[in-house]
């Protein structure tokens, strides 16, 4: 079973910093990331940067048309207003058929705020209990969502081909 770790941190260079331990964490075989991204808001500005990790995991299993619409409903939908809102309804209703759903997103949007980061993780067979303490010892806090088989073919399927800007 795959999961979509989030994994928030107190600081806007925090995610970046942790990208280390992630791979340290893979070469200890306690997690087999199938794709990641991390976000970034530093202070002051209106919305975060975003960054698909393909050098830390090949070629992605999602690529960037996931993590771009993903981080498009947590971070832009709130600032577009309920017009837009409205029409992108129907996407966050796709995407709760794979198990990301309206929790995760405003458990997610809740956490990363200016002045904090996340680092987003899609991994396969993670020990998450051995993963858990080294990223707690980091200050972050963990947000996650498990998918079954069936969520994550969906999702590889919606997405494996799909291209939307990696930036927001």
């Amino acid at each position: 079973m795959s999961s979509l770790t989030v994994w928030a941190f107190p600081t806007a260079d925090g995610a970046e910093n942790a990208l280390a331990l992630l791979e340290r964490l893979q070469k200890q075989q306690l997690i087999k990331i199938a794709d990641a991204a991390y976000v970034t808001w530093p202070e002051g500005r209106k919305k975060p940067k975003t960054k698909d990790l393909g050098s830390l995991t090949g070629a992605g299993a999602l690529g960037g048309g996931f993590w771009g619409l993903l981080f498009g409903l947590i971070f832009l939908v709130p600032l577009l207003g309920m017009a837009v809102g409205a029409a992108i309804g129907a996407l966050t209703g796709s995407l709760s058929r794979v198990g990301i759903d309206d929790d995760f997103i405003a458990a997610v949007r809740a956490k990363v705020t200016p002045g904090t980061s996340a680092l987003f993780v899609m991994a396969d067979g993670a020990v998450l209990d051995r993963v858990a303490e080294p990223f707690k010892e980091t200050g972050a806090a963990l947000v996650t969502t498990n998918l079954t088989d069936e969520e994550e073919a969906r999702l590889r399927a919606a997405f494996g081909e799909f291209a939307l800007p990696e930036r927001l």
